[in-house]
């Protein structure tokens, strides 16, 4: 312990570039987006100390900790501009919700086929069944079962 304490009083720039490295692996690893502002946090401090700029132990930790806390903020805003509430984009499923589907097979006892996005789906009708042919629009799904009605 000794010399990790020696090391961080001749080079601390070595400390902070490794607690970034670490931070960054870590979140490689993980995928979480939590761990990637404070790796970048103790990148900007290993900077700081390389220039000159020494703090001292409490001072850098403060710095690392301001400056994680800012940049989680700020990107916590970014993000949700970038990325709106609303249905993923990769989940084919819930954009299949009000859109036209061709009925491919002909409904019985309410159950029949109907083609949308490129495959066949089964589905069940709500109201009059369609015939072979006809335009549907889908209005839920459950599992891979599609509930669809005639177009008004």
């Amino acid at each position: 312990m000794m010399s990790l304490a020696d090391l961080y009083t001749s080079q601390p720039f070595w400390i902070w570039l490794a607690i970034g490295v670490l931070l960054l692996a870590v979140e490689a690893m993980f995928s979480t987006e939590w761990l990637l502002w404070p790796a970048v946090s103790a990148g900007v401090v290993a900077v700081m100390t390389a220039a000159g700029l020494r703090l001292g132990l409490p001072g850098e930790v403060a710095v690392f900790a301001v400056l994680t806390v800012i940049a989680t903020l700020l990107s916590r805003r970014l993000i949700s501009k970038a990325n709106p509430a609303g249905p993923d984009i990769n989940d084919r499923d819930s954009r299949l919700i009000g859109q036209r589907a061709r009925v491919v097979e002909a409904f019985v006892s309410g159950r029949g086929r109907v083609f949308i996005s490129g495959a066949e789906w089964p589905a069940e009708v709500e109201g009059e069944a369609p015939v072979e042919g006809q335009d549907v629009v889908v209005t839920r799904i459950t599992g891979s079962l599609l509930t669809v009605q005639s177009p008004v």
